[in-house]
């Protein structure tokens, strides 16, 4: 087997109101050109595994751009940004959708842009992944996930920040949908999922669902003990047999 060189950098974007923010880029150094994915962090902030999901997708051919999307919130380490950030109710949805919009046009500017970018976001970055794909134009494909709330049980936890479920736009939503989601998980619980797919699949949207027994939340992340390995590998496969598809 022939590996690909990979190219990687931190790099300024331009997100949320114009905003300067930074984002990790990996690409393969191949020529030609490729389609690329956003990798939208999960709630825990912009740490080590989100980083090597970003080299994950150059290795495998696609440019890849993680926003750091708590870039705002002050120096520290990842661990350190993240607990004041949630101690702080999170980042506003409209910050991130920018962030998410800025990243997107960050990918189609490069030269070995094909033109085609999908998104992919872990727990938070699920449903951030979502709500983005039904907020911007341009999306070709969109992965969550286990995104969680996603669906809205209690109405005391949309705010400020969160005046919206995500779910209550997907009639927005206007490109094909993979959902990975973990059937233990309790946030989005299995009844929330159904309601997704239910949602999806009464305005005739592009959608699969795939569900693993025996995994949590987090099952992809090989720094956690939910790490579930024959599940995760599988639904990688999933992951990149839709990108193959849908962005080439």
């Amino acid at each position: 087997m022939s590996y690909l060189g990979l190219q990687t950098d931190l790099v300024s974007f331009k997100g949320h109101n114009g905003d300067t923010s930074e984002a990790y880029y990996a690409r393969p150094t191949k020529p030609g050109k490729i389609p690329g994915v956003v990798v939208i962090m999960h709630l825990p902030g912009w740490d080590e595994w989100i980083i090597e999901v970003a080299r994950k997708f150059a290795h495998h051919g696609y440019a890849a751009i993680s926003p750091n999307l708590y870039s705002r919130n002050g120096p520290g380490s990842p661990d350190d940004v993240g607990a004041r950030v949630r101690a702080a109710g999170g980042v506003p949805d409209a910050q991130v959708v920018g962030d998410v919009g800025g990243s997107m046009a960050y990918l189609r500017a490069q030269p070995n842009s094909n033109g085609k970018v999908g998104l992919i976001g872990f727990c938070s970055g699920g449903r951030h992944a979502y709500l983005a794909a039904c907020s911007l134009p341009g999306v070709d494909a969109l992965v969550d996930c286990w995104g969680g709330n996603v669906v809205v049980d209690d109405p005391k936890a949309l705010n400020a920040k969160r005046p919206l479920a995500p779910i209550d736009l997907t009639e927005k939503l206007d490109c094909p949908m993979l959902g990975i989601f973990g059937n233990d998980d309790h946030n989005p619980t299995r009844d929330q999922v159904n309601r997704t797919e239910e949602r999806l699949k009464s305005l005739a949207r592009n959608y699969e669902f795939h569900r693993y027994d025996g995994c949590g939340h987090a099952f992809f992340n090989t720094m956690r003990v939910s790490h579930r390995p024959e599940q995760a590998i599988d639904g990688w496969e999933k992951v990149f047999a839709f990108y193959h598809k849908h962005l080439g």
